[in-house]
């Protein structure tokens, strides 16, 4: 029986790429928005608030991430029967909010991105622009 394994980590670079790209979407499209990237353990590795993005959307755009990174999947995708019970029992930090993103490399997933501030179509668009310039998947294999 091993007592390790092999893992990849989110590195500072990543985060600020994703989210540089994250910008660049946000403005060709019109938004100005909220963006978080966190590790595996929900940890923020890298944020922006971009000028006059919605104050209160940085904690959103922090539990769509961690969301996304806890699940392993976009937020979405997380059952809106168990969406109340997740985020009392998380002490609010879980949502199923659109907008959050796993970030997926080799079938890993290393962390998660949110995104607040623009309607949910716009900011699954601006996270998955994110996750195109690491080039992440936002889905697990299988």
């Amino acid at each position: 029986m091993s007592f390790t394994m092999p893992t990849l980590k989110l590195t500072h670079h990543a985060a600020l790429t994703a989210i540089n790209a994250a910008i660049d979407k946000a403005l060709e499209i019109g938004w100005n928005v909220d963006i978080v990237v966190v590790d595996d353990g929900g940890n923020t590795v890298a944020c922006v608030r971009m000028d006059g993005a919605n104050l209160l959307s940085m904690f959103t755009a922090t539990t769509k991430a961690q969301s996304a990174a806890s699940h392993r999947r976009p937020t979405t995708e997380i059952d809106a029967e168990m969406a109340p019970s997740l985020a009392s029992a998380s002490g609010g930090r879980l949502t199923n909010m659109a907008g959050g993103l796993p970030i997926v490399v080799d079938g890993i997933c290393i962390g998660g991105i949110g995104i607040g501030s623009a309607p949910d179509a716009e900011d699954v668009a601006i996270a998955r622009a994110g996750l195109a310039a690491i080039g992440a998947d936002e889905r697990m294999p299988g």
